[in-house]
């Protein structure tokens, strides 16, 4: 087996995760991000009877439309002030938790039914993977 190299950097995902904070923030990784189209805006949808949480790419003139903001130069995390929205469908966010996703035509879908994965573990070969 050959070696690697260690160039002091991660490995890019490719598998789009998304992470429900503890204050309701929800982030994006840079797969998730791209997989949207690089949106300054999304909306947030919710389908109570499976589930299922889904973002879409918006424009800052729809109303219900919410910023993506990056929150510090060189980022590699998109965040979304979502705290009124996992609020209301009371979503569970004792501790932060991140999933999986999908897109789906024009929606990125989180499935709150997938098991987690712990926000602050690395990602392994199969995150980076592209499956």
């Amino acid at each position: 087996m050959p070696f690697e190299t260690f160039t002091r950097q991660r490995r890019a995902e490719r598998q789009p995760f998304v992470t429900i904070q503890k204050k309701g923030v929800i982030s994006l990784n840079r797969a998730a991000f791209e997989a949207l189209g690089s949106p300054e805006f999304v909306e947030l949808l919710f389908d109570p009877d499976v589930r299922l949480v889904a973002l879409r790419r918006s424009d800052s003139s729809v109303d219900h439309a919410y910023q993506v903001r990056a929150p510090v130069e060189n980022h590699a995390t998109w965040l979304i002030s979502g705290a009124a929205f996992v609020s209301y469908y009371e979503i569970e966010n004792s501790r932060s938790v991140r999933r999986a996703a999908r897109m789906d035509g024009d929606l990125l879908v989180i499935d709150l039914n997938d098991p987690h994965v712990d926000p602050r573990a690395e990602p392994t070969p199969a995150d980076a993977s592209d499956s």
